[in-house]
């Protein structure tokens, strides 16, 4: 393995062991375009977490968006890069798909509260669900795009569940990813929220971001059935997201000050026992 695919794929490993996990059960000739995809991924998550002010991030992502428009073979002399390019260009990748994620990913930069469930769900297509739906193009070009509305379902599910387990953290930051119009329906207001106040109020926020991300997640398992093996790989996280959600939803754990985990051994038999048998029908 050459040293940049390396780096790459230990970047994915110590960022996002989840995707680092469900990648090994890729083709081993399609795991480096994953690599790729979620190690850019990872990069542009944390740019939040690597700046002081929004302008440096948002400098940050105009580079990556740069490099992705950029035309012709030279190198970007970056490690992710490079083995991104080298994926978009292999695999015939649509840019705008790389464009419209970085655009999303300026929301992360700033406190502005999330309007609503519609802004979220939206965040979340560009996000994640595009993420998987890139994943699928990578592995099978010719059935990807049957199940892109899956993607959605799946990605909208997997995101919500990510943000609930980083509640603690983004109301340390002063972030609130909770809708507007779900807090103002729990009786609670983005600025009470993320200052920790009103708790009755803020828990039934959290309920109602567990059920929506229940609800994604149910329309993803009730058409999982129709997926093929070559796609499975691209939506494998899926299989970790309603063991997360079930260990929110146990007394005492709640989200707000708690971030669920899972074992090592319990998200490897999970991913294997999906990997291996897909989503039987519900």
């Amino acid at each position: 393995m050459a040293v940049g695919s390396t780096i790459v794929v230990d970047a994915v490993r110590a960022a996002d062991p989840d995707r680092y996990l469900s990648a090994l059960y890729a083709p081993a000739g399609k795991r480096a375009a994953l690599f790729a995809l979620y190690a850019f991924n990872a990069e542009i998550a944390s740019v939040r977490d690597r700046i002081h002010e929004p302008l440096p991030g948002e400098v940050r992502l105009q580079w990556w968006r740069d490099v992705i428009m950029a035309e012709g073979e030279a190198d970007a002399g970056h490690p992710t890069a490079d083995a991104l390019r080298a994926a978009i260009t292999a695999y015939r990748l649509p840019k705008a798909a790389f464009d419209n994620m970085l655009e999303a990913r300026i929301f992360d930069l700033y406190d502005d509260p999330m309007p609503s469930r519609t802004d979220l769900e939206g965040y979340c297509g560009e996000t994640a669900a595009a993420l998987i739906q890139l994943a699928a193009m990578a592995l099978d070009p010719t059935a990807a795009p049957r199940f892109a509305e899956l993607a959605g379902r799946a990605g909208c599910a997997q995101a919500i569940t990510g943000l609930l387990l980083l509640l603690p953290l983004h109301r340390r930051r002063g972030q609130c990813y909770v809708p507007a119009d779900i807090l103002v329906a729990a009786g609670t207001t983005p600025e009470e929220f993320v200052k920790g106040e009103g708790d009755a109020a803020a828990e039934r926020a959290v309920a109602a971001m567990i059920a929506l991300a229940r609800e994604h997640l149910g329309a993803f398992e009730r058409g999982a059935s129709a997926l093929p093996v070559s796609l499975r790989p691209a939506f494998l996280p899926l299989a970790l997201t309603r063991a997360y959600l079930d260990k929110m939803e146990k007394a005492g754990r709640s989200p707000l000050a708690d971030t669920a985990t899972l074992s090592a051994l319990r998200r490897h038999w999970l991913l294997l026992r999906h990997a291996m048998r897909g989503w039987a029908p519900l």
